[in-house]
Order: C-alpha cells, then structure tokens, then sequence
C-alpha cells in the first residue's frame, strides 16, 4: 500500500503528470461550459421573443469553449519547464489562436447584430439597407485592428512606439490628402444620414440635377436628362442645399402653373377650361386629381394656380410645355383674355402747363 501511495506521491510531483492533468481538466471544464451554453442557456434563450441571443450564443459558444482549453495548454506548457523560447512561442501561438477566433466570432455577431437592430428599428435609424455594407465594413475593420494590437502585444512587441509612428504618418497623409478625406467623410454622414438614396431625382445649389446612379465613400454619380453622367464629390454635395423630387411618402411631384385671366373673365369657364385640360393629358395623375386655385387679385388680372401631379420628375418640364400651349390655344379659342401689365400715362403740354397757371 505504501507502495502504491508513494507511486502516486512521485506522480503529482512530476511535472508531466501535472501538465497532462491540466490539460484534462481543461478539456473537461471546456466540454462541461460548451453543453451548459449549447443546452441551458440556449434553452432559456428560445423562450425570449428576440433571436438575436440564440444566434449570438450559437457564435459564442465556440470561442469559450477553445479559450478555456488554451488556458490548460498554456499552464501545462509553464509547468514543462521547456526552454524559455519554446514556452514563448507556444504561449504566443495560443494567445494568437484565440484571439483569431474571438475576433471571427465578434465579425459574426456583429453582422447578425446591426441585421437584427435594423429589422427592428426599419427606417427610423442610420442603419438600413444600403448603409448595412457601410458599417460592416467599418465595424470588421476596428475588429481587425484590435485584434493585430492585442497580437502584438501577446508576443511582446511594444506597441506604443508603433502607435506614435503611425498616428503620425496618417497626420501627414491626411493633409496631403485633406480633400480626399473630406469626401469620405462627407460620403459616410451621406449614407448615415441618406438626403437621397439610389434612383432619387435630386436637384443642387450649383444647377447639376438628375437621378442617382452611384453613392460611394468619395463621390455620387447623377444621371441628368441630357444622358450625361456628372460624378459629384461627396464634399460639394454635403456642403449644398439638396432638394429631393423623389422623397417624402409618395414618389409623385406635384407642378404649378401660374397664370393671370383678365377681370371681367367668366372664372367658372376659366377652372372648367384648365380641369378639362389637365384631365385630358394622359401624362398627369388622376388621383390626386387636378385642382385650380384662386389665389389673389392682380394688377392687371385675376392671378390663378393650376395645380397637377406626375408621376417623374424629369417629365415635369415637358408636361408644363404641353399643359401651357394647351391652355393657350384654348383661351385663345374660347376667347379667354390673359392679360399683360397695362399703365396708363398722363402727358402734360405746354397748353395745359399753361392753363393751370
């Protein structure tokens, strides 16, 4: 029996016993941490309404599971008593290892994340669907970069001076490159805050107006109605007055055309003339319908507003062309008077200077 004891006493003072009881029991403890997650957490993640955390537990059940059991390798390494170099290499590899797996485990919830949160919060948040690419990206490469930080500093790197050199040369580059900057910005807050999204028809400070082809990080392409393409960048748009024909609730745009009758004119044969008119064109929506509005007293007439929809922007110059020569040639017809600015002038001669005196 003393034997036996003493066998078992010499067993745990040996170093390589003890490493392989390490890894065991790290094995164990990893296998035992992965069912509580996969069984009795998932359980009580299923009763939940959201999925969002049955699928994060799904993705980080994984990345436990092999940072417990590289946590026993790296004790069982220390307890070797290996060469210092050895010991440091294997170290380092399983620091790096899980950190890799940590971080391809964060790039998948992060995804399912702002996938989930722009479900539930569609078209009330910065997150939507063409800017879903955008933050991705964004959020893989701030992963990306802590993950080579904490790399580096695993294997003993000192990382401060790095740091220092390359906050530094990115001053550098970006005053050299300031306007490039400034366009990325500006192309970021524009998909963030989207005054305009591909197919809008958009109008800007500068005259240039068209549907949009492209919204890029540098710049935004437009198709005008001349078929010439203009690649606007990011900066000019960000910093002009935007007018979006395309936006709001509804996709048509209502047109205006003002015109003056003169007084004396029937105004219930003017608004049965100009509803007949608007009516008849194929080009203009028949709901809402066309309206006409008396909106005020003129100098030389009575001011009124034919108002209409369409169902594209770019259509609205030539349906105004029609919409004008038809109303023309009606008043022309049906003897309506348009008028123009009349002013009457008094012109005294001398015979008259005369008389007053």
């Amino acid at each position: 029996m003393n034997d036996y004891l003493e066998i078992l006493f010499t067993l745990i003072q040996n170093t390589v016993f003890q490493a392989g009881l390490y890894v065991i029991g790290s094995l164990v403890t990893a296998k035992l941490a992965d069912w509580i997650i996969t069984k009795i957490l998932s359980r009580l993640a299923s009763r939940t309404a959201s999925t969002i955390d049955d699928r994060i537990i799904q993705i980080l059940h994984r990345p436990i599971y092999y940072s417990i059991l590289f946590v026993g390798l790296g004790i069982s390494i220390t307890l070797l008593q290996l060469p210092d170099i050895i010991t440091f290499v294997f170290i380092g590899i399983f620091k790096s290892m899980a950190i890799l797996i940590w971080s391809l485990a964060l790039f998948q919830a992060f995804m399912h994340f702002i996938n989930w949160y722009n479900q539930q919060n569609k078209g009330k948040s910065i997150l939507q669907t063409h800017t879903l690419p955008l933050f991705d990206n964004v959020g893989k490469v701030i992963i990306f970069m802590v993950a080579v930080y904490f790399i580096f500093i695993s294997w003993g790197f000192n990382v401060t001076g790095w740091l220092a050199s390359t906050t530094i040369v990115a001053m550098v580059v970006a005053l050299a490159a300031k306007d490039t900057v400034a366009n990325l910005f500006a192309g970021f807050f524009i998909m963030a805050d989207t005054p305009y999204k591909l197919g809008d028809y958009i109008n800007l400070d500068g005259g240039e107006r068209g549907y949009v082809k492209h919204i890029g990080l540098r710049s935004t392409r437009i198709m005008t109605r001349d078929d010439i393409e203009i690649t606007l960048p990011n900066s000019l748009i960000a910093n002009s007055k935007i007018i979006n024909e395309s936006g709001g609730p509804k996709e048509k745009e209502r047109v205006r055309i003002t015109l003056s009758v003169a007084y004396g004119s029937d105004i219930d044969q003017v608004r049965s003339t100009l509803m007949e008119i608007s009516q008849n064109n194929e080009n203009v929506c028949k709901n809402p319908e066309p309206r006409m509005r008396f909106r005020n007293f003129g100098d030389s007439g009575i001011t009124l507003q034919l108002l209409f929809w369409i169902e594209k922007p770019e259509d609205r110059g030539r349906i105004t062309d029609e919409l004008n020569t038809a109303i023309y040639k009606q008043f022309t017809k049906e003897n309506i008077v348009i008028p123009y600015p009349q002013r009457t002038i008094h012109v005294k001669t001398q015979d008259s200077l005369k008389i007053s005196k």
